[in-house]
C-alpha cells in the first residue's frame, strides 16, 4: 500500500532584488515596482513510498532536500503538483521549536510534547523516560538557557520520539549529540524499521542512508537525478555529473596558496632541460570515469602522465598520500613493488591502482615523483593533487582496520 505519493511537484520562490526596510525607502519606491528573481527549488519531482518502506534523500547543500521534506510535512505549499500522505505524519525537522529558555527541562518537555500532539496524561507518564533517554537526569529542574546547544537538541529529540509515528520524516536529526547518543538515535530508527514505520530520511551521512534505506532519491539543483536501489543511487551521487563540480573545487583548492604546501630544496622547476617530467595526474573511479571524489572501500586508479624527452632507462615512479593537515599516511614506488620499467621515451602514463580505498572520509593530498634507482630526482610534484573520500560506513577515524568481534 502506498503511504506517500508525490506527483509532478514544483516549488519556486520569489527573491526580491532590493530590500525596503525604512519608511523613506518605501515612500521613494512607490512609483518603482519591486523586481523579483524566480528561484526554482524543486522541478518535476515524482516518487512513491510504500507502507513500511524507508526512502533516503541525498544531494549536495541547496539541492532541495529539506524543501521537499517540508512540503511533505505540509509546512510549505507546492507551487504546482501534489503530495498525498495516507498515514499520520510525524516530522522531525526543526527540533526544539517552542522551547523557552527561562523554563526548566521538565517544563519545556511538557510544552514541546504538547506541540507534537501528545495528551497531557501521556506526557506525565513518559516524562521520566524522556529525561533519562536524553541523559539529563541531573538537569531536570535546570533552566534551558543554561543548557548547551547539544543538550537542547538531545532533549528535543528525546521528546519527539515518544510519539507513535506512522510516517516519520527525518532531516539530519541523527547527527545530534555525542557518539553514545547518536547510537541511541540509530537504535530508535532500527526499532521503527522493525515496527513497519514508513520513513523518509534526509542526510549527508551516506553510511546511514545505505544502512537504513530500502531505496534512495538523488536531488541536484532541485532536479530528480536518480531514484531506486540505495547503493546504485549513492554511486550515482558520488560518481555522476557531480564529478565535474568536484573537480572544479579541487582545482580551486590547488590554485590557492595553502599552509600545508611544503617546498623542498630538492624540488626543481619544470622545463625542457629535464630528461623526464610529470605532466599531470588524473583520478578514475570504479566505472573508469575521471573524477576527484570516491566512496570509501571502492576502487581508485591514479594515472600519472609523463613526458620523456630522451630515452630513460629503468626509471622509478613513486607516490605518497598525505592527510589534509600534511601528515604522511602512505608511500610506495615501483621499485618497492618489484615493478621493472625497462625504458621510457616520449609521452605516456603509468597507473597506480588502489583496489579498495581504506580511507573512511576526508580530503587527501598526493605527491608523485620519478627518479633513478639511486634516488637521483627527475621530477617531483609535492602535494600538488588531491581527492576526496566520502564515508559509506558508521566507523570513525581515517582508515578502516580489518577486525571483528567475538564472544
Amino acid at each position: 500500500m502506498t503511504a506517500i505519493k508525490v506527483e509532478n511537484l514544483h516549488k519556486t520562490f520569489r527573491i526580491p532584488h532590493e530590500k525596503r526596510t525604512t519608511i523613506f525607502e518605501t515612500l521613494t519606491g512607490v512609483f518603482k515596482p519591486p523586481t523579483y528573481e524566480t528561484f526554482h527549488a524543486l522541478k518535476d519531482i515524482n516518487f512513491t513510498v510504500e507502507e513500511g518502506e524507508a526512502l533516503g534523500i541525498i544531494g549536495e547543500n541547496g539541492s532541495g532536500k529539506s524543501t521537499l521534506l517540508k512540503i511533505i510535512a505540509n509546512i510549505l505549499r507546492p507551487s504546482s503538483g501534489s503530495v498525498t500522505a495516507l498515514k499520520k505524519l510525524t516530522p522531525f525537522l526543526e527540533l526544539g521549536i517552542g522551547f523557552q529558555p527561562d523554563l526548566t527541562a521538565a517544563e519545556n518537555i511538557k510544552i514541546y510534547a504538547t506541540i507534537m500532539g501528545m495528551p497531557i496524561r501521556e506526557i506525565n507518564d513518559k516524562l521520566d523516560d524522556i529525561i533519562e533517554f536524553a541523559g539529563l537526569e541531573k538537569f531536570r529542574d535546570t533552566k534551558l538557557k543554561n543548557f548547551s546547544s547539544g543538550m537542547q537538541v538531545r532533549l528535543a529529540f528525546s521528546t519527539a520520539i515518544q510519539t507513535d509515528p506512522e510516517i516519520l520524516l527525518l532531516d539530519e536529526v541523527l547527527a545530534v549529540g555525542d557518539m553514545e547518543f547518536q547510537q541511541k538515535c540509530l537504535d530508535v530508527l532500527s526499532q521503527y524499521r522493525k515496527d513497519g514505520v514508513t520513513i523518509v530520511f534526509v542526510s549527508h551521512d551516506l553510511g546511514s542512508v545505505r544502512r537504513f534505506c530500502d531505496k534512495a532519491l538523488f536531488l541536484h539543483k532541485g532536479k530528480q537525478i536518480a531514484l531506486g536501489n540505495t547503493a546504485e543511487v549513492i554511486d550515482s551521487y558520488v560518481y555522476s555529473g557531480k564529478q565535474e563540480e568536484a573537480l572544479n573545487q579541487i582545482n580551486e583548492f590547488e590554485a590557492e596558496p595553502s599552509e600545508i604546501e611544503v617546498k623542498s630544496e630538492n624540488e626543481t622547476p619544470r622545463g625542457k632541460d629535464k630528461k623526464i617530467e610529470i605532466t599531470n595526474v588524473e583520478f578514475y573511479d570504479k566505472f573508469d570515469n575521471k573524477g576527484a571524489r570516491f566512496n570509501s572501500f571502492d576502487q581508485m586508479t591514479m594515472k600519472i602522465f609523463y613526458s620523456a624527452y630522451e630515452k630513460i632507462s629503468d626509471p622509478v615512479f613513486g607516490i605518497a598520500i598525505y592527510s589534509e593537515n600534511g601528515e604522511n599516511l602512505f608511500g610506495t614506488n615501483t621499485e618497492l613493488k618489484n615493478v621493472l620499467i625497462d625504458s621510457l621515451e616520449g609521452e605516456g602514463h603509468i597507473d597506480f591502482r588502489i583496489e579498495r580505498i581504506p580511507m573512511l572520509t576526508g580530503r587527501f593530498l598526493l605527491t608523485v615523483a620519478v627518479h633513478t634507482h639511486d634516488q637521483k630526482l627527475y621530477d617531483w610534484h609535492d602535494k600538488r593533487y588531491s581527492f576526496d573520500v566520502i564515508s559509506t560506513c558508521r566507523d570513525v577515524g581515517l582508515f578502516e582496520v580489518p577486525c571483528n568481534w567475538k564472544i
